[in-house]
């Protein structure tokens, strides 16, 4: 089923007045989610949605997840959280970010479960709820970015605060974890090992997307992918066992010959070496697409790869379509799609894929398929 607003037909991909269409294939989330579950059948499979569902929109994505069978959702902050809420009304909602100060209340009138990093949030949360509403307890083995210090950690063990901030999930976030050789996935799989076995009456969480396809130490009793439900490589240098999820595709607005010696866009940073045919597409960074893309990205143009000529602008880039015969006035572009996945996407803009994703913008048509 294909549903937008408003609905032009998949035969034209971008509707009278927007520039360019972003189609999200739900039913490739739901399989990717499966597929990553499957890695560890005894654990539950959750899912990570922050950022607006990494760019797919929250208010579609979750709900597919929640009706193929996915009951614990991630978010990164309470506002986030509160529009999950809306989606997810029975859902188990957990807010990586923690607890911001003298937030308790709204945390508790949405029913969200704050992920607590340090020992103020513990005890803050613990005075307001008294055990009545769940929180995680969050343990740093080693991104020195949010969490408990092991140690802190291990000193909790058997203290009463525990129990009165409603802890029901311990948790750590993987530093390398696409990396398996990489010895901090060991140490660290160690130190959360230690923490598992000092609160032997809470479930655990270790493994995210990459972390899904590690040894069993990493994954324990609740999965947190996120990246790579939505088409990322878990498995960098190997072959990608995820399905696309997106495509990005932009109309043509004109197409024109140059000759040898002449240049295209701001600061003539292409210049033709020989004639040349240019397309410009309604597309630009003003949309998400990376600026950093200029003169390495390409597109595909009727199957034919075109390289991006000279600077990306607000609302525009140029093709270089010399080789795509079915470049036309009216035609299409993709942006990301066919072999153009994420992570090649991100790589030729000198970035991640996390990045293309999470940037996609808000003046595209959005299409979603089931």
């Amino acid at each position: 089923m294909l549903g937008d607003d408003p609905t032009p037909s998949r035969a034209d991909p971008c509707a009278p007045g927007h520039g360019a269409r972003l189609t999200v294939d739900l039913a490739a989330i739901v399989a990717n989610w499966r597929t990553l579950g499957a890695h560890a059948p005894q654990a539950e499979c959750g899912a990570v949605v922050k950022a607006d569902a990494y760019g797919c929109g929250l208010a579609a994505v979750a709900p597919a997840l929640w009706r193929a069978g996915c009951r614990t959702f991630f978010v990164a902050h309470l506002s986030e959280g509160i529009a999950a809420r809306a989606a997810l009304p029975d859902a188990a909602l957990y807010v990586l970010n923690g607890l911001p100060p003298g937030h308790a209340d709204a945390f508790r009138a949405h029913g969200l479960r704050p992920v607590l990093g340090d020992r103020d949030e513990l005890l803050e949360w613990a005075a307001a709820t008294d055990g009545a509403s769940p929180a995680a307890l969050h343990v740093d083995t080693g991104m020195n970015r949010l969490g408990l210090p092991v140690a802190e950690a291990l000193a909790l063990a058997g203290d009463p605060v525990i129990a009165r901030a409603g802890i029901d999930l311990v948790m750590s976030h993987l530093v390398s974890a696409e990396a398996p050789d990489d010895a901090l996935n060991a140490r660290q799989a160690a130190d959360f090992a230690r923490i598992r076995a000092a609160f032997p009456g809470l479930r655990a969480s270790l493994a995210n997307s990459s972390g899904t396809c590690l040894a069993e130490t990493a994954r324990h009793d609740l999965l947190r992918p996120g990246y790579s439900l939505f088409g990322g490589n878990p498995e960098p240098g190997r072959a990608n066992p995820m399905r696309p999820v997106v495509r990005l595709e932009a109309t043509i607005l004109q197409v024109r010959d140059v000759a040898a010696g002449e240049t295209c866009g701001y600061n003539a940073r292409w210049q033709a070496s020989a004639p040349r045919r240019l397309a410009t597409l309604s597309l630009g960074y003003a949309d998400g697409y990376p600026r950093s893309a200029s003169n390495s990205g390409h597109a595909l143009v009727g199957g034919v790869p075109c390289p991006i000529a000279g600077l990306i602008s607000m609302d525009l880039i140029i093709l270089d379509v010399t080789d795509a015969p079915e470049a036309r006035r009216g035609g299409t572009a993709t942006l990301i799609g066919d072999e153009l996945d994420i992570d090649t996407v991100g790589r030729a803009a000198g970035t991640i894929g996390y990045e293309i994703l999470t940037g996609l913008g808000s003046r595209y048509v959005r299409s979603y398929v089931e």
